[in-house]
C-alpha cells in the first residue's frame, strides 16, 4: 500500500514539474516576459523624460522670447540688428609637400 502512495506522489510530482517547466505559462515564458516588462519601462522613463523635457521647451517658447531668441541664434544663426558677427573657422592643416622626382626631370 505505503509504494501505491509513493508511486502515485511520485507521478504526481513529475507531472507537476513538468508543467512547471514546459507546460502553459511556464518559468521561461515568464521570466522572459518579466524581461519585456522591465525593457518597456526602461523605454516608457526615457519617453517620460524627453516628454518632459519638450513640455519645458513649449513652456519657456510660450512665455518669453529669450527662449525665442536663443533657438534662432543657435539653430538658424541669426543675428541682431547691430551686431557684429565673428566667425572662427578652424585652420587647414599644412600641407605636405611631395617629394620632387628627379629622374623624370
Amino acid at each position: 500500500m505505503f509504494r501505491w502512495i509513493l508511486l502515485l506522489l511520485t507521478i504526481t510530482l513529475l507531472g507537476l514539474q513538468y508543467r512547471l517547466w514546459f507546460g502553459e505559462a511556464n518559468l521561461r515564458e515568464v521570466w522572459a516576459l518579466q524581461q519585456e516588462i522591465e525593457r518597456q519601462r526602461s523605454e516608457n522613463d526615457h519617453l517620460v523624460a524627453r516628454n518632459h523635457q519638450l513640455d519645458a521647451e513649449v513652456k519657456d517658447l510660450k512665455q518669453g522670447l529669450a527662449a525665442l531668441e536663443e533657438r534662432a541664434r543657435n539653430e538658424l544663426g541669426m543675428v541682431k540688428q547691430g551686431e557684429t558677427f565673428f566667425q572662427l573657422v578652424p585652420a587647414l592643416p599644412q600641407a605636405v609637400p611631395l617629394p620632387i622626382d628627379k629622374k623624370s626631370n
